[in-house]
């Protein structure tokens, strides 16, 4: 188990990120998180190839008003970076993590903000622990069995190849950077820099890899029956406040994701911004902002 936060080459990105570091150990592993202001609770689950980083501009809005709490899952952001010997990188591991730091924190009444695979880990930690969730927010995610898979993605399953892209040459998240906004101009050096942060080699890029690998496209998929529970538990969250927040230019997490979770949430808030992509808050964090502030305290 590695002892240290992973440091980049250059510092230019944390100006952009002011928050004082926390950590927690889960199972043996030290696990990273901010916990920012006071009030109730926001905590925001990131997905593939991010990390806490990319909360930062919600992080710095709200957690005057919020407790905001944002852990770095697992051999992703300051987090650790075990070997696959030692954690097996899968979604149930993911949803019992998260689980065990809600505990240990004693967060209540939470809302969740979910993004990516957030949403599948963040609503399975919901679903196993349903007394101690409030509302949620959605951001261009999934947390139900689907086979929608873009080839780009299906590329990087491929073996040999696969791993050597996107963990050996870290084509995924130097490719997000590009494909995953519709703001371009945003991904100033020091954003860019940050995002890559913690994905300096090949042994800090696992997570990564073994993220593409864990989306389960088929019953036989060791999470598909993981994911199968968590979708078989939304149910019970359909009067729960949802607000949907969804970047309609996302290539991935599509519209038809959108759609799929207004057949779970129908009376859910919809807000569909047309000119963000996948990184939703990359894009339109001015417009994300009193969205929630709005949705909060309504």
């Amino acid at each position: 188990m590695q002892s240290d936060p992973i440091m980049p080459k250059t510092d230019d990105w944390r100006a952009l990120y002011p928050f004082q570091s926390h950590e927690i150990t889960l199972d043996g592993f030290r696990c990273h998180y901010l916990d920012e202001g006071t009030g109730p609770v926001l905590l925001m689950v990131h997905g593939n190839p991010t990390w806490s980083f990319y909360w930062r501009e919600l992080v710095r809005a709200l957690r005057g008003r919020y407790r905001v709490v944002v852990p770095d899952h697992i051999g992703c952001g300051l987090s650790d970076k075990p070997g696959v010997k030692a954690y097996s990188y899968r979604l149930a591991r993911r949803v019992d993590d998260l689980g065990q730091l809600i505990e240990k924190l004693n967060l209540e009444r939470i809302t969740l903000l979910a993004h990516d695979w957030g949403g599948a880990i963040g609503l399975g930690a919901a679903v196993a622990a349903p007394e101690r969730f409030a509302r949620f927010v959605l951001l261009n995610t999934a947390a139900f069995c689907s086979r929608r898979c873009p080839l780009r993605i299906r590329l990087c399953r491929v073996p040999l190849l696969g791993r050597l892209g996107v963990q050996g040459l870290n084509l995924f998240a130097r490719a997000a950077l590009r494909m995953a906004v519709c703001q371009p101009e945003r991904m100033t050096p020091a954003v860019r820099a940050g995002l890559l942060a913690p994905y300096d080699r090949w042994r800090h890029r696992l997570a990564i890899h073994r993220f593409v690998l864990d989306i389960p496209l088929h019953w036989r998929h060791p999470s598909y029956q993981t994911l199968s529970e968590i979708e078989a538990g939304l149910e019970q969250f359909r009067l729960h406040p949802v607000c949907l927040i969804w970047g309609m230019q996302d290539w991935c997490f599509t519209p038809a994701f959108l759609d799929h979770f207004l057949d779970f949430f129908p009376e859910a808030e919809v807000h569909r911004l047309l000119d963000a992509g996948h990184y939703v808050v990359e894009d339109a964090h001015e417009q994300i902002v009193p969205i929630l502030e709005e949705f909060l305290q309504s």
